[in-house]
């Protein structure tokens, strides 16, 4: 099993439940080909550094998963057929960024910035 992270921009015509029922779509998928969820992060509504398909804000969300390598293609065929869905990027993680992403979720950097400031 690798691990994997997954960002994607939402048009930002949805309602917060079709937001919320593409998030619920896709974690959904990741379980059914044989990954389990590490953590949803959904950002909201941002603006875009250059249009995409006329529209200057987009609806972000990252996503977290572990899941076996063939799954990333039947995902992403998934995410080209879903006209909610504006860009997607799958990134494979290392061990060194799936260790950064727990101490960063888990408040690790604000504890040692406290350390530092009393020492």
């Amino acid at each position: 099993m690798n691990h994997y992270e997954l960002m994607v921009i939402f048009t930002p015509v949805l309602s917060d439940e079709d937001y919320k029922a593409s998030q619920k779509k896709y974690a959904d998928l990741v379980a059914e080909l044989g990954g389990a969820t590490v953590h949803s992060n959904p950002w909201g509504l941002k603006s875009l550094a250059y249009p995409i398909q006329k529209k200057t804000t987009g609806i972000y969300w990252v996503f977290e998963f572990t899941a076996p390598a063939d799954a990333n293609e039947k995902l992403k065929i998934q995410m080209l057929r879903d006209e909610k869905v504006m860009r997607h990027m799958i990134t494979r993680l290392d061990k060194y960024a799936v260790e950064y992403n727990h101490v960063k979720r888990n408040g690790g950097f604000a504890m040692q910035d406290k350390e530092k400031q009393e020492a």
